[in-house]
């Protein structure tokens, strides 16, 4: 079996060999067969499976670096202290959390994209015509709004548990 930290490095290894291949595909798609990535299912398919493994290769560093704070830290805290004896069973928890996350990015990235392609065509199309009125923000604010709270939260789990961790060794 496999301890916490080794599990952690383990998806964040896994996550980071996939996100390089899916960029390889990418980059081979876009050099070789240009015109291959318009076709409809491609082009939001790629991105978001791109963005699926790039958000959980940041959501598993975070992870590895609170793993980390709390393995290191000499806190006398009594919730602190809890945390140091259930990290073994918090960190399964912690990645599904971090998958499951990084689903709903890749997801909100695919309907981002969706919505885009979908919004290129012509505004005289049957259907299509009173949606020229709606401004284009108006559609991709929550994603938008979701994209950011996914990046500020793991971004302030790193900064904390950084802080957390120098106060302790100071």
């Amino acid at each position: 079996t496999l301890n916490s930290n080794e599990k952690i490095l383990l998806a964040l290894g896994c996550s980071r060999f996939w996100y390089l291949c899916f960029s390889w595909v990418y980059s081979f798609l876009s050099l070789i067969y240009p015109n291959y990535l318009y076709v409809h299912p491609i082009f939001p398919l790629l991105n978001s499976a791109q963005n699926f493994f790039n958000c959980s290769n940041l959501w598993f560093s975070a992870s590895l670096c609170v793993f980390f704070c709390i393995t290191i830290a000499n806190f006398r805290n009594n919730f602190f202290i809890y945390l140091k004896v259930k990290i073994d069973s918090i960190v399964p928890w912690l990645l599904l959390g971090s998958v499951l996350f990084s689903l709903v990015m890749g997801t909100t990235i695919y309907n981002v994209m969706d919505k885009a392609l979908s919004n290129n065509l012509n505004f005289t199309s049957q259907g299509r015509i009173w949606k020229a009125g709606i401004r284009i923000d108006q559609h991709f604010f929550p994603h938008y709004f979701i994209i950011g709270f996914g990046y500020a939260t793991s971004f302030s789990a790193v900064i904390l548990s950084a802080l957390l961790l120098l106060f302790s060794l100071w």
